[in-house]
């Protein structure tokens, strides 16, 4: 994926990648290794449409930006590759990019390791998808939590 996001984006302004954390944290970091022969600068943001609920994750349907390291004249021209973990309803990564452009963004890209389109209530897809999942499976592990566990674990697994 960091090869075709190089061949892709051409290195001619600087590639902005912003890590929507926590859970893309790791697949951020090994993508951003992967990308070659640009300028790579480091973004990241706090944003979700899920909150914890008696042990599960639950989709709450609004999303709260509640951080962000990006100054907006960092964004104004700038090529954006928003990275982020998973993509299941779509209204983080809308919001995210809608975000982006209002902010004055050239171009706005999406790289996810997993894609659910199963359970998508808005429009978006990822420009660069690693893997995607049939139906609404539940995944933790590189990075991926439940309730704030399995983060840690050095593979992707599904659970029940």
């Amino acid at each position: 994926m960091g090869r075709q996001i190089s061949e892709e984006m051409l290195p001619q302004k600087p590639l902005l990648a912003v890590c929507v954390i926590k859970g893309a944290v790791l697949f951020y970091a090994d993508l951003v290794k992967a990308i070659h022969d640009r300028d790579v600068r480091f973004g990241f943001v706090a944003a979700s449409s899920y909150y914890s609920a008696e042990g599960k994750m639950m989709s709450k349907g609004t999303v709260n930006m509640k951080y962000s390291s990006i100054d907006e004249n960092e964004i104004k021209g700038a090529d954006v590759l928003i990275v982020e973990d998973i993509i299941d309803t779509g209204r983080t990564l809308k919001a995210l990019k809608d975000y982006f452009y209002e902010k004055g963004a050239n171009k706005v890209k999406i790289a996810t390791l997993l894609n659910k389109p199963d359970c998508r209530v808005v429009e978006v897809d990822p420009d660069y998808n690693a893997f995607t999942l049939v139906g609404n499976p539940y995944i933790i592990g590189y990075g991926l939590d439940n309730a704030q566990q399995y983060r840690n674990l050095d593979g992707v697994y599904k659970i029940n």
